[in-house]
């Protein structure tokens, strides 16, 4: 299987041996997003809401670069420097996918890269792959 790396200029630049994302047998796989803002790679202002908005926006702006759009992530994984801001980060990630939200995990973790409070990673379905499990029935 062969896998295609994915770069775009909308969201921030990998700052390590990782790539934004890696598309393999029909799925692309995000890495983790934090709230970098890409014109300047620094932090976004604000509270944990400002935070996840940014971290969406990048991901959005991976997602849109290959042709997909947000309502083809399958899976998300959120990582919470506290968890106690649970709530405030689902009121944001709500807008995001209100319709056919992916499957999701949600951790608290000890610490994040440059202290953010949130990070995001996500799967995404592309949509110009057949789905080969779409004839089965499903009970």
């Amino acid at each position: 299987m062969s896998k295609q790396i994915v770069q775009t200029n909308n969201a921030p630049a990998a700052v390590g041996p990782y790539s934004q994302a890696v598309i393999a047998g029909g799925f692309m796989f995000l890495a983790g997003q934090i709230p970098l803002v890409p014109e300047t790679k620094a932090l976004v202002e604000g509270d944990i809401q400002a935070q996840t908005r940014q971290v969406l926006e990048n991901i959005k702006a991976v997602v849109e670069s290959v042709g997909a759009t947000l309502d083809d992530v399958v899976k998300t994984s959120v990582f919470l420097a506290d968890l106690d801001d649970f709530a405030k980060m689902n009121e944001i990630y709500a807008q995001y996918f209100f319709h056919n939200p992916p499957a999701r995990s949600t951790f608290q973790v000890a610490k994040l890269p440059m202290r953010a409070n949130v990070e995001i990673e996500a799967v995404v379905k592309l949509p110009d792959v057949v789905d080969a499990v779409s004839n089965l029935k499903i009970d």
